[in-house]
């Protein structure tokens, strides 16, 4: 390559670096982005939130097809699984999604690396240094490929090189059977018994996928109810909903062993009545994800990190070394791909000059089983234990008409607001489409509107979005047909 000096150099191309490569384009900075895969989009486009949802979609529709049509008088033959068509469609999805972000690149002249780059301090201008080393993984790249080490200089980098599944500890995954989400997304037959390590969004999801198209799904999960940082009525609802569908729990559970033979394993667990042992095809270990640090140069640089390995920064996303700046699962928060590109722009922008921030208190989180989990703000147990006067209010999706066309009227909507003032403090939904409709919730939040808003607000009928409207209305026990 020609240019080896820009204004800002981006280490990695998922959700916060792309995001903030584009925004920095935007503000008038020359950028570059280094990125391992030969991809764009990152872990949340290629192996995680897209490909996840397209099998959610298709696994849902495998389901009603089955499992509802009947009951509106569709009459078809039994579905039968096409496992490689299917795996197909979700494959397509992410490649045009990930041409589109390089289309962005090229748009906003955006000089894309791919390689891998380590951070190799100042040069005696003062500039910051980034070696990209090519990847010779024999893939077609839509980055452009050095065909050597070249070294890299700007005044600012920003680390947006995202995070990598958690092992369980003295288990390491063989990506054959014992796998991560990224293997669960691309098994190239139906398991018979899968069993599922930890209780969280991540695991609920692909465990979802499966028992949906027939295999044996079990959880386990080492503490004694699922999605614990959830608000407890919604999380203890959704368990009761997967159970029906099939799904089986083993609740304040521990693994302390995998055994692999042949093609199967046998997983011991302890459930604190003693050892117990159970058989599977695959074992999915979704108990966490950790920051990707390694092989950065960071140590060498000196650049702090926390007891949890997460980079240490300040309100402007800036390291301890000056110049240069950390986003998204790199850094402490959630998780969340909206999180790191809500931060990635933040960040470009302080560069710039600008006053941004995020709204780390109005950040939705959903959990993509059917029915949907959503939530923003406070949970009940949160307003209790912070001794917050709250009022609650809540409606089902049972009374709605909407959720009844659909035959889909399981769930409900809770908000809680401050007893005082009435401003909504948190938001919980459970049931169809809860992924959509939370951002009403988030928008009321971040302008500082209270449930009497909501409650004013005239909602379009017959919409699922009026059982947020009832809630409101319900807080202030005014609920029409609640």
């Amino acid at each position: 390559m020609s240019e080896t000096t820009f204004d800002l150099i981006v280490i990695g191309a998922g959700p916060g670096g792309y995001v903030a490569a584009i925004r920095a384009t935007q503000l008038g900075m020359k950028v570059a982005v280094v990125e391992k895969r030969a991809t764009l989009g990152g872990v949340c486009l290629n192996e995680g939130c897209i490909p996840s949802k397209a099998l959610l979609d298709s696994s849902e529709l495998f389901a009603q097809a089955r499992d509802k049509f009947a009951s509106h008088g569709i009459a078809i033959d039994p579905p039968r699984l096409d496992l490689g068509s299917m795996m197909l469609r979700k494959d397509d999805v992410v490649r045009k999604l990930t041409d589109g972000i390089a289309y962005l690149f090229k748009k906003n002249a955006i000089r894309r690396l791919h390689g891998t780059a380590v951070l190799k301090g100042k040069n005696p201008e003062g500039e910051h240094q980034v070696e990209v080393t090519p990847v010779a993984d024999g893939q077609q790249s839509l980055l452009d490929a050095p065909p050597e080490a070249v070294l890299l200089t700007a005044p600012r980098i920003l680390l947006a090189t995202g995070s990598e599944a958690a092992g369980l500890p003295g288990i390491s995954f063989d990506g054959q059977v014992v796998v991560s989400a990224r293997e669960a997304l691309s098994f190239d037959k139906l398991p018979e018994h899968l069993i599922v390590a930890g209780g969280g969004y991540i695991g609920l999801e692909m465990g979802s996928v499966w028992r949906r198209l027939g295999a044996k799904v079990t959880v386990i999960e080492m503490l004694p109810q699922i999605l614990p940082n959830m608000d407890r009525q919604v999380a203890d609802a959704l368990y009761r909903s997967l159970r029906k569908q099939g799904i089986q729990f083993k609740l304040a559970t521990r693994i302390n062993n995998v055994r692999r033979i042949g093609s199967k394993a046998i997983v011991e667990y302890n459930d604190g009545t003693g050892s117990e042992e159970i058989d599977c095809d695959k074992v999915l270990v979704a108990i966490g994800r950790r920051p990707m640090t390694a092989g950065l140069g960071l140590d060498e640089l000196g650049l702090g990190l926390d007891e949890k390995g997460r980079v240490v920064v300040d309100a402007n996303y800036q390291t301890t070394v000056p110049g240069i700046y950390a986003i998204g699962d790199l850094v402490p928060g959630p998780m969340l791909a909206h999180k790191a590109s809500e931060e990635g722009v933040v960040c470009v922008e302080r560069m710039a000059g600008q006053h941004s921030t995020v709204e780390y208190d109005f950040i939705p989180g959903v959990c993509y089983t059917w029915p949907e989990a959503a939530s923003v703000g406070s949970t009940e147990e949160q307003l209790k234990k912070a001794n917050i006067p709250y009022r609650s209010g809540r409606f089902n999706f049972s009374a709605l008409g909407r959720a009844r066309c659909m035959d889909e009227s399981e769930g409900f909507v809770k908000i809680l607001a401050h007893q005082e003032t009435d401003r909504v403090l948190g938001v919980h939904i459970l049931g169809p489409r809860a992924s959509d409709l939370i951002a009403e919730a988030a928008t009321v939040m971040c302008f500082g509107g209270t449930a009497r808003d909501i409650a004013l607000m005239c909602h379009a009928h017959p919409t699922l979005s009026e059982a947020i409207k009832e809630a409101a209305l319900d807080l202030h026990k005014e609920a029409i047909h609640g």
